[in-house]
């Protein structure tokens, strides 16, 4: 009689031991939040399941018992982790070269999870020539995702003449290149040619074309300044990006001409497919364009940085700060998070990423709108804002990687 007792007792507590370790169905559990999910089109509170680095559920209400660990996000908004698609990586060692395995450059992890960004894209900064190096230095050792487009100068972003090289503009070895590393390669980028020759666009166009991938324009310079109009409907295809839209740049045409009003064919552009990136930088970001152009409803595709040690310690500062100028001047927070997760991805053609999809990669930020008096800057002008964003909270991966308060150290 002891012995089956004994093995009764045995037996109800294995069970017991089984039922509560299957239960426990999902490895975290952001429970309480506002998701804001443009792709799926939910903004409304719901609770996040994760399994390991995937999402497993998104509910109104999903049983706390069944996670591991529970984190409180109520009074928070919780988004897909952000996208930032135009930034500079190529850290390194090398004087005189500007983005270019340089000093101006900066590692990634160094300023994306604090801002709730998961996946960055370097503009540009390696060419074919050195896009290897660029890989195995900063690339392969990122927590954060990082992905790349190649400049179509072969030397990448030295900057000044090493840029203006047309006989190291190759298409050929471009799109060669992009084929080789297409795990890590989006696209190619032309940036601060000076001159009045389309021959830098058309070849990133060409090697563009050649890979099905798109190609990102940071306009340059010349007197009298080349035609955007032509850039949108002549050079670019639909899918191609104009980045540093909102710039009012010496040598270069604006999307806002001089008496405040948005060019006609920019829209017609945005009718053809162009997509229209912020590019904040150190100096291609003007409230003189902005703000005129939000008020025609010219709103942007895609928000993005242009981040260096330039812009982040001058008056583009991170990725929240750039959503931020957009909030006060009247852009809605989900169309902002839209901007920054899956129209993001769609630009870089990563549909994967950039949601809250169920069986989609666990990559989360979890974000406060704080209000109070702020001040944002661009180059010469300060605008008063009652409203700006914080990250509280980031995942990737299924893993928190930055957590502002401790939400995650206090969860069971």
């Amino acid at each position: 009689m002891r012995s089956i007792l004994k093995y009764l007792v045995l037996l109800v507590s294995g069970c017991l031991c089984y039922a509560g370790a299957y239960s426990q169905e999902y490895t975290l559990l952001i429970r309480g939040g506002h998701v804001i999910d443009p792709k799926n089109k939910i903004d409304a509170v719901m609770d996040v399941a994760l399994r390991e680095d995937t999402i497993a559920k998104v509910a109104a209400h999903i049983d706390p018992a069944t996670a591991k660990r529970v984190i409180d996000a109520s009074g928070l908004y919780v988004t897909p982790g952000l996208i930032d698609i135009h930034t500079h990586n190529f850290i390194g060692t090398t004087p005189n070269r500007y983005l270019n395995n340089s000093y101006d450059a900066i590692a990634p992890d160094g300023f994306t999870f604090r801002c709730g960004v998961t996946t960055v894209v370097d503009a540009g900064s390696s060419g074919w020539r050195n896009f290897e190096l660029f890989l195995n230095q900063t690339i392969m050792h990122s927590k954060t995702r990082v992905f790349a487009f190649i400049n179509i100068v072969g030397n990448g972003m030295q900057g000044g003449p090493y840029e203006q090289d047309l006989n190291d503009m190759d298409a050929k070895m471009t799109a060669l290149t992009i084929r080789r590393f297409k795990n890590w390669v989006v696209g190619v980028k032309v940036a601060h040619y000076e001159g009045g020759e389309w021959t830098p666009v058309d070849r990133a166009v060409e090697a563009g074309t050649a890979t099905s991938c798109p190609v990102m324009i940071d306009f340059g310079g010349n007197n009298p300044p080349l035609s955007l109009e032509d850039l949108f409907m002549q050079h670019l295809r639909p899918g191609d990006i104009f980045t540093h839209a909102y710039a009012k740049v010496k040598g270069r045409m604006s999307i806002v001409d001089d008496n405040g009003n948005l060019r006609p064919f920019v829209q017609d552009a945005r009718k053809k497919g162009i997509v229209f990136d912020v590019g904040h930088g150190g100096t291609s970001f003007s409230y003189s364009q902005a703000i005129p152009a939000l008020k025609a409803g010219f709103f942007p595709s895609t928000i993005s940085t242009d981040i260096h040690t330039g812009s982040m310690n001058g008056d583009m500062k991170d990725l929240l700060n750039v959503m931020s100028k957009f909030l006060n001047m009247g852009m809605a927070l989900p169309e902002l998070v839209k901007a920054t997760t899956s129209e993001a991805a769609k630009a870089i053609r990563h549909e994967e990423l950039g949601s809250l999809s169920e069986n989609s990669v666990a990559d989360i930020a979890l974000l406060r709108v704080e209000n109070g008096k702020f001040g944002f800057t661009d180059a010469s002008t300060r605008v008063a804002g009652n409203s700006r964003l914080l990250c509280e909270l980031t995942v990737r991966a299924g893993k928190v990687v930055y957590d502002l308060n401790g939400l995650a150290v206090q969860a069971k």
